[in-house]
């Protein structure tokens, strides 16, 4: 249906660039000569590691994320059902509204 469109040259050149390119290399870190050396250099400290999800939650929290959850869940249900009790009334009241002008169509035509 929808697909990609790829560019293509029409005259090749010789010349292959890659689709997926790769980032380019860190800057090379400076070493320490020894540990006693007299230059003072100074290490850049180490960025800090983070592990685990960035929120977290109390119990509490996770209590009213799950009822907020269930309560969207009922809310959502509630509406899909009352838009399909809503189709089947209207639906049976066409029905009847046919029933009743066939009747009424018919029923000249048997009086003569």
């Amino acid at each position: 249906m929808i697909r990609p469109r790829i560019p293509v040259n029409p005259l090749p050149t010789g010349i292959v660039t890659p689709l997926i390119t790769t980032a380019p290399a860190p800057a090379p870190v400076e070493q320490h000569h020894a540990a006693d050396c007299a230059c003072r250099h100074t290490t850049p400290a180490p960025a800090p590691v983070t592990y685990g999800p960035a929120v977290r939650l109390s119990p509490a929290g996770v209590l009213a994320l799950v009822g907020g959850g269930a309560v969207v869940v009922l809310v959502v249900g509630a509406v899909l059902v009352s838009m399909l009790l809503a189709v089947a009334i209207t639906g049976a009241s066409v029905a009847v509204c046919a029933v009743v002008l066939r009747s009424l169509l018919n029923s000249p035509s048997r009086h003569r």
